[in-house]
């Protein structure tokens, strides 16, 4: 991954930012980015597309990333925002955020994907970049641990939906106790249209089991 890397550097570009994102497909929670910056010949053994890692070995390589990270930062767009402006726009917010958040700014960013977000420091789309890119894959870890710990943090207020297991993603269970319960306001109502009727969507309520 390093190796895909190099042809980036040049004179000018002393310092590249990868930049991925973990939670575009929840029915619930937010959305969140994060970009990584590493010094050029800093390793990582077995860094990887996070999708690849089981949660364990994802938690383990986060602890690693930050300590031997020059910069990073992680941006969430909640779900009443991917509500107003879809995921695809709130997607390219939390990465932009992101990038304006790094402390030492980079010279070039690499994000995973075939789209660019506005920005004043030059953006190369890679696609399926968390599988190419070091600080791309990093970066997806970082997203992924962080939006993994926000659920399972929800699912102490919202124990009834199993957060703590399918971290808002539409597996069936989480469907079916949506369909028997209703959603939570933590839930994006643009997701639940296969689910619930108009009338529901538009009155999700706050569900009245909480657990201290």
């Amino acid at each position: 991954m390093k190796a895909f890397e190099k042809k980036y550097y040049t004179e000018k570009v002393k310092l590249i930012a990868g930049i991925d994102e973990a939670g575009r497909g929840p029915l619930a929670g937010p959305v969140v980015a994060a970009a990584v910056v590493f010094e050029k010949n800093i390793r990582i053994k077995g860094i990887n597309d996070s999708k690849q890692l089981s949660e364990k070995e994802r938690e383990k390589l986060f602890d690693k990333i930050i300590l031997k990270a020059l910069t990073y930062s992680v941006s969430a767009v909640e779900q009443s925002v991917i509500d107003e402006i879809n995921i695809l726009n709130a997607t390219m917010l939390a990465m932009k955020q992101a990038v304006e958040s790094l402390k030492i700014k980079p010279d070039l960013v690499l994000v995973d994907g075939n789209r660019k977000f506005q920005s004043y420091i030059p953006i190369v789309p890679i696609v399926r970049g968390d599988s190419k890119s070091f600080s791309i894959a990093a970066a997806s870890i970082i997203a992924k641990v962080t939006r993994d710990r926000l659920m399972k943090d929800l699912s102490v207020h919202f124990p009834q939906y199993l957060w703590a297991q399918n971290k808002g993603y539409p597996t069936k269970q989480h469907r079916e106790i949506i369909k028997k319960i209703g959603a939570s306001p933590i839930h994006r109502k643009t997701f639940l249209k296969n689910i619930l009727n108009e009338k529901q969507i538009l009155n999700i309520q706050v569900t009245k089991e909480r657990s201290a």
